[in-house]
């Protein structure tokens, strides 16, 4: 499962071997989410290449605010112009907080996903799902192939 990107092989590893901006300090799924853990607090996007693959994202909706979401559950999509994908949540917990800004300027997601283009905050029901996460260079050596 996760974000469906549609892309050949040699589109991608055209892609990735550009310069992909993928933060350390930040952990990732699969799915091409990113997570970052501030206490029992997540803050989850969608990564660089992610957004990259989809295009121009036009709309992001998510309809699982305040509703607790189990690990690897749909919490939202993400239109692109040519597309709609899941999200998927990375770990259990109560969706808290959607950016908001988000409504308005969808864009963020492509122009900044690893900051003002975050998508949720999640109170942490289960920690040891961080376990499941990956880190900063086996995410670079999944979508590198």
């Amino acid at each position: 499962m996760g974000l469906i990107l549609f892309t050949t092989w040699e589109e991608t590893k055209h892609k990735t071997n550009k310069r992909m901006n993928i933060p350390s300090e930040l952990k990732y799924t699969k799915d091409h989410e990113w997570i970052k853990i501030e206490d029992n607090i997540a803050t989850v996007g969608i990564t660089e290449f992610a957004q990259g693959e989809l295009g121009d994202i036009v709309y992001v909706d998510v309809d699982t605010l305040d509703d607790t979401v189990k690990e690897g559950e749909i919490f939202g999509s993400v239109e692109a112009v040519k597309t709609v994908s899941d999200l998927f949540m990375p770990l259990t917990g109560e969706v808290s907080e959607f950016n908001e800004e988000l409504e308005d300027e969808p864009e963020l997601v492509n122009s900044d996903p690893y900051g003002k283009g975050w998508m949720i905050k999640i109170e942490i029901s289960d920690s040891s799902q961080i376990a499941n996460l990956i880190d900063a260079e086996t995410y670079k050596e999944l979508i590198q192939g």
